[in-house]
């Protein structure tokens, strides 16, 4: 157990048998009263930010999260099948943990997983992955320079907008925190 006024940014604390990660913490002091901590926690299990205040004198679990490289196999059902890059034994993470980042992993995708007591709690991707068009409609000759976009399906299943010019069977690159178009990859 540890203070809450020793809490600092990307520290993973359990509170109430919930993992989190801050993402962002404030010490507050007020004339009349004691002071706080108010924090910004980000949840391993579901990714939502809470917002909680702690009192200068509460204390909380720190949680060291073990790190290992992972590479995405397939999708088996409601879970995901990862390999352990370290000693290649395969890892099935449920689709819970891993959230709305499955709809950026393509087969063979390296990435980090966080392991506490064992389990994967969390998966961290890149800022932007390369995946292949799956479905778009043709581009037309000339709409090379044109600021309209058209919809395209990825190989994941993720659709997003992309420049009319692009093709199907292209590889583009995609900013896995906006979901938006970055290039051609």
């Amino acid at each position: 157990m540890l203070s809450v006024t020793a809490i600092r940014n990307g520290m993973t604390i359990k509170v109430d048998d919930e993992m989190y990660v801050v993402t962002d913490f404030a010490h507050v002091v007020r004339e009349t009263r004691r002071g706080f901590i108010q924090t910004s926690l980000r949840s391993l299990r579901t990714g939502r930010v809470t917002k909680l205040r702690f009192r200068s004198t509460d204390s909380v679990q720190i949680i060291t999260l073990e790190p290992r490289k992972v590479q995405f196999l397939y999708r088996d059902g409601e879970d995901l099948q990862f390999m352990d890059l370290e000693d290649y034994n395969t890892i099935a993470i449920p689709l819970g943990v891993v959230g709305d980042a499955a709809q950026y992993l393509a087969e063979g995708l390296e990435l980090d997983a966080q392991f506490y007591e064992g389990k994967v709690v969390a998966i961290e991707l890149r800022k932007q992955v390369k995946l292949k068009i799956v479905e778009t409609a043709p581009g037309v000759k000339g709409d090379s320079v044109s600021s309209n976009t058209k919809p395209a399906t990825l190989e994941t299943g993720l659709v997003l907008q992309v420049p009319l010019f692009v093709k199907e069977g292209e590889v583009v690159e995609v900013d896995t925190r906006t979901g938006q178009y970055l290039g051609r990859g």
